[in-house]
């Protein structure tokens, strides 16, 4: 077993597979070590209602994130990876994915507009609301898709690590005290701003890609290929966005700091798991090309390593709760251990989440099929958490997000397991 790990990663795809793996796992270490050194700062500084607040505006946001990004990081990705070679191609899909994009930026402002001045929950802090909304336009700019696409990751962590460097850096020096709370979304406005011109430059210098505008129909033809990925990506915002959204209709922003505390911590070990899935995705759809065979075959070596390790991190999640929380954020996260610990087992169910339903159901293009699992999940989500979170609040907030991932992970592992797609099985 071990000789084939070596003779793949010695071979011409598997330099270029672990390369795109390092890159990934620095870019996400950062995603994971700078909000561990600034979150503790930001809680103690501001307090978990003032966290509680920022939390629900990010929150709010991120829905707008699902609709401008629609499902392009899997569709483009896909498109620009099988494509590579054909210039008029790729200026195609760029055009088209940054047109399309653009287009759901505005209709985005305009929503949250009426949303900001028709309630008054978020009418009272609209600043907050508007100064987030300035990471979209960032988010929008950085073709996170094209760099995936042609498997060339390191320059997305170039672009990071100066910009995220900075901003912590200053997120220290500004903000110090609890009315400084503003600062913290133009800072981190500005990052994703930084970042996404920067990469809109880099891209058209670099790899002379140019933007042309296309005809409806090519853009149709795109809008209809994330379709699916959308509806499953607005689906997931049921049950975790929407969870803190809910959280905090029924309580308040200092209970949905403290239930923040410990999603924010269980959100960045996740992150450690997408370099998983964004290094293997553009070389897998490639691969499915050729054969189901290899690509069962590469899904079967990871997931053994993948799902060991993930099983003892989840673990000692749960078992140090309490040490790990008290350590990084101090005594204001003691009222999130027991969230904390119920969210600690989500990390090893991603893992698998991502093995059998992004890398397979997604590469062979069960999007409708997956789609249907993330719909459904986001609606028992919704209904579980409209009970629990009135009766338990924030414990009943995690508990409904848990009971919601496994059943994800039952329905993904049921229906790859029956539908040719089994890594345990013998085509």
């Amino acid at each position: 077993m071990y000789n084939k790990y070596i003779s793949f990663l010695t071979s011409v795809n598997g330099k270029v597979v672990f390369s795109n793996f390092v890159s990934l796992s620095v870019l996400q270490g950062l995603n994971v070590i700078l909000p561990l050194i600034t979150m503790p700062y930001l809680v103690r500084v501001l307090g978990a209602e003032y966290f509680g607040l920022l939390a629900i505006a990010t929150s709010i946001i991120a829905y707008f994130s699902i609709i401008t990004n629609y499902g392009f990081d899997i569709t483009a990705t896909r498109e620009i990876s099988i494509h590579r070679d054909d210039k008029n191609r790729i200026d195609e899909i760029f055009s088209s994915v940054m047109l399309l994009k653009f287009f759901f930026l505005i209709i985005s402002f305009v929503v949250l507009s009426v949303l900001i001045f028709s309630i008054d929950k978020f009418s009272d802090n609209w600043g907050i609301y508007y100064l987030t909304f300035l990471t979209l336009i960032g988010q929008v700019l950085f073709p996170i898709w094209f760099f995936l696409g042609i498997e060339q990751m390191k320059y997305i962590t170039y672009l990071n690590l100066v910009s995220k460097a900075i901003f912590t850096i200053l997120i220290f020096l500004l903000v110090r005290q609890q009315s400084d709370f503003y600062i913290v979304p133009i800072l981190t406005s500005l990052g994703f701003l930084f970042v996404g011109i920067y990469a809109v430059f880099f891209i058209k210098n670099k790899f002379n890609v140019q933007f042309k505008f296309q005809k409806p129909e090519t853009l149709k033809y795109y809008l209809y290929g994330g379709w699916h990925i959308f509806t499953s990506n607005i689906s997931v915002t049921l049950y975790t966005t929407t969870t803190i959204v809910l959280l905090g209709f029924f309580t308040n922003n200092t209970i949905v700091g403290y239930y923040s505390i410990a999603d924010k911590l269980i959100g960045g070990i996740k992150q450690l798991i997408t370099p998983i899935s964004q290094t293997l995705y553009p070389f897998i759809s490639r691969k499915s090309n050729e054969s189901k065979e290899a690509v069962l075959l590469i899904i079967r070596k990871v997931a053994f390593i993948s799902i060991l390790i993930s099983f003892i991190l989840t673990l000692f999640l749960y078992v140090f709760a309490e040490e790990i929380l008290l350590l990084i954020f101090g005594s204001e996260a003691q009222n999130s251990v027991f969230i904390f610990k119920i969210l600690s087992i989500i990390p090893f169910l991603v893992v698998i989440d991502t093995l059998f339903g992004t890398l397979l159901m997604l590469v062979f293009k069960k999007n409708k099929e997956y789609s249907f699992i993330i719909i459904s999940a986001g609606i028992i989500n919704l209904i579980l958490a409209l009970f629990l979170i009135p009766a338990l609040e924030a414990k009943g907030a995690a508990l409904s997000v848990l009971l919601v991932e496994i059943y994800i992970t039952i329905r993904i592992l049921y229906y790859t397991h029956n539908n040719g797609l089994s890594i345990f099985k013998r085509y």
